[in-house]
């Protein structure tokens, strides 16, 4: 009875184990910043991004802007923005708000961390990953306007190029 007892105790505690390893391992993978997001704040909810005056919500992984005259969660920024620099745009990281509308300042971020604001000097998490288009190297260049192996752009190489 009592070897029983201690087999029982010892099979409860391996499953309450397991289950709270799967636990802490889902917890961690929600809600991971973006590689472009700032470095050394890996416990933050929000993102104010002055230059395009949104809101990033990591936890949900969206960004959150006035569109139509109310706020809009997507997984995008809004069509003019598209060509917007991530990660060379400033974030100012939220610490002190934990709601779930980050937008209820707006009007005091607006003017704090105006359009162009820089703080501190920022790096990101991530490095940005380059894309060469295909195309590129049949104009001669990378991509942008730099020729390469020499090639001046009229598919006949000449050599190095002389500096």
């Amino acid at each position: 009875m009592k070897t029983l007892k201690l087999i029982a105790a010892g099979i409860i505690l391996l499953v309450s184990t397991t289950a709270m390893q799967a636990q802490v391992s889902v917890n961690v993978n929600i809600g991971s910043p973006p590689a472009w997001g700032p470095s050394g704040y890996s416990a933050a909810e929000y993102y104010y991004l002055p230059d395009v005056q949104a809101y990033y919500d990591v936890r949900q992984s969206q960004f959150i802007y006035l569109g139509g005259g109310q706020w809009v969660r997507s997984r995008n920024l809004p069509t003019q923005y598209r060509n917007y620099d991530l990660y060379n745009g400033y974030k100012v990281v939220l610490n002190d708000y934990h709601g779930s509308r980050p937008y209820s300042n707006f009007n005091s971020h607006k003017v704090k961390y105006y359009k162009g604001y820089k703080g501190k000097p920022q790096k990101t998490i991530g490095v940005r990953k380059v894309v060469v288009h295909k195309d590129s190297y049949k104009r001669g260049n990378n991509g942008n306007g730099h020729q390469k192996n020499g090639n001046n752009g009229n598919g006949k190489g000449h050599g190095k190029d002389k500096h």
